[in-house]
C-alpha cells in the first residue's frame, strides 16, 4: 500500500444514521435470524426495529451513530461482521459495549468513542482515524473522539485481526 492510499484509508466519509442510547446485538443482529439465514438476509433486516425505513436510506460507507453503551446484550461476533457485510464505515458513540467494541476491531470494524449529541441523521462526517477528529462537515463542526492505540489502528488497517495475524506471523 502506497503512502497516500495508507492516509487515504485513514479518513472515513459517510452520511451519519442517528441512533440512541443502549442499542443492543438483538436490534441489529437479531439471533431470530441468525439460525437458517445467510448473512446477506440479516444484514437486510439489520435495524429496522429501531428505525424501519432505514434499510432504504442507509448507502455503503456510512456511519452509524448512537448514544451510550451501543451493542450490549450478548456479546455474538456475527453482529459486526453483519454491519462490515452491510458497507458501515464506522460506528460513533459516546460508549460501547466492551465485548462489542473488541468484535468490532476484531472484524476491521472501526468503533469510534466521542460526544454524539449535535450529530443528526443525514449529517455528513469525515472521520480521521489517526488523529480521533470527526468533522460534521455540514455543520462546521470538529469533535475529538478518543484517538484509537496504534496496536488497534494497525488491527484496523490490516482488515481485521485474523488478516493482521496472517501479515504478522512472529507477532
Amino acid at each position: 500500500m502506497s503512502e497516500q492510499e495508507k492516509k487515504d484509508s485513514l479518513v472515513l466519509k459517510g452520511c451519519a444514521h442517528l441512533f440512541g442510547n443502549e442499542v443492543n446485538t438483538d436490534i441489529h443482529c437479531s439471533n431470530k435470524y441468525m439460525l437458517d439465514k445467510d448473512i446477506a438476509y440479516v444484514a437486510g433486516q439489520a435495524f429496522k426495529q429501531l428505525d424501519p425505513s432505514f434499510q432504504e436510506r442507509f448507502q455503503s460507507g456510512d456511519v452509524i451513530v448512537a448514544g451510550k453503551n451501543f451493542g450490549n446484550s450478548s456479546s455474538r461476533e456475527y453482529a459486526a461482521q453483519v454491519m462490515r457485510y452491510m458497507g458501515v464505515s464506522a460506528v460513533l458513540a459516546s460508549s460501547f459495549n466492551r465485548g462489542f467494541f473488541r468484535n468490532s476491531i476484531n472484524n476491521g470494524l472501526p468503533v469510534i468513542e466521542c460526544d454524539t449529541k449535535d450529530i443528526e441523521t443525514g449529517d455528513h462526517l469525515e472521520i480521521v482515524l489517526d488523529t480521533g477528529l470527526v468533522n460534521v462537515t455540514d455543520k462546521g463542526l470538529t469533535l475529538q473522539s478518543t484517538p484509537l492505540p496504534r496496536e488497534v489502528m494497525a488491527i484496523l488497517e490490516a482488515g481485521g485481526l485474523l488478516q493482521y495475524l496472517r501479515q504478522n506471523p512472529n507477532w
